[in-house]
């Protein structure tokens, strides 16, 4: 049976829906020497998630969020302490799996963790955030020592990780949880942030269409989604994590 995710016009992507398996026919991803993580064509993806809940039947009778549902703790700022002399960063730059692994790579990197930010609902789960009712953005949180890594290095790494041009995916990835965002914690941040976009766009013919807000409460993902990649992924092909490795990643490797 054929069946169609409500979304706008320019996001409709026809979905055929069964028990194990989801065939995207979406549109065709950008140059891949410019987005590597786009490098490949439509496919059959595969994801240790409920199908039914990527499509709003989910866990949740209504598939949508009424307004006792919405938690503050969820709204507000991201509350957890890094380590002594380091700071935190958060990024969404579509399925955190890729991301993480770019990070990993990046030599004063100290910590990387994948979850759940920028929704509505507390203690989400990950069939939660694939219902696309609570808002949440599937994001990276790094943990970095400033003396010896500028912010504005891992925004770099942010911006070769993805196409910030298209909203709510990425390459067959469709759904507010892919959206592109940076989370900043601080103002130096914030700056720092607002003007990489700035540079960005004028190497870009297209609008970017990143957010930039502060840092909400993170919620780490379930154990199963971190370092995913250097555990082996779906076929078990381990990827190097290796500081300043430079393999491609692949993201469902």
């Amino acid at each position: 049976m054929l069946l169609h995710l409500v979304t706008p016009a320019s996001l409709t992507t026809p979905v055929l829906a069964s028990s194990r398996f989801s065939l995207r026919l979406g549109k065709v991803p950008v140059n891949s020497s410019t987005f590597p993580y786009n490098s490949r064509g439509p496919s059959f993806v595969l994801r240790p998630m409920s199908w039914l809940g990527k499509l709003g039947f989910g866990n949740r009778a209504t598939g949508t969020m009424d307004s006792s549902s919405v938690s503050s703790i969820a709204q507000g700022p991201d509350d957890d302490i890094p380590a002594s002399g380091q700071e935190f960063a958060q990024f969404g730059a579509g399925c955190f799996w890729s991301v993480e692994l770019a990070y990993q790579r990046v030599p004063v990197v100290s910590k990387t963790e994948v979850g759940y930010s920028q929704g509505l609902l507390h203690n989400p789960t990950y069939d939660d955030v694939c219902t696309g009712t609570t808002n949440h953005s599937e994001v990276v949180r790094v943990q970095y020592d400033p003396k010896e890594c500028s912010y504005e290095t891992l925004l770099d790494v942010f911006w070769s990780r993805h196409d910030p041009t298209t909203l709510n995916r990425q390459g067959n990835d469709v759904g507010t949880q892919y959206r592109s965002g940076i989370y900043y914690y601080t103002p130096e941040q914030e700056k720092a942030a607002r003007e990489s976009v700035e540079k960005q766009q004028k190497v870009l013919n297209r609008r970017i269409v990143t957010e930039i807000l502060p840092a909400k409460k993170f919620y780490r993902a379930e154990e199963y989604h971190q370092q995913y990649l250097e555990k082996g992924g779906r076929f078990g092909f381990k990827q190097s994590t290796e500081k300043g490795c430079n393999d491609p990643i692949r993201c469902y490797g």
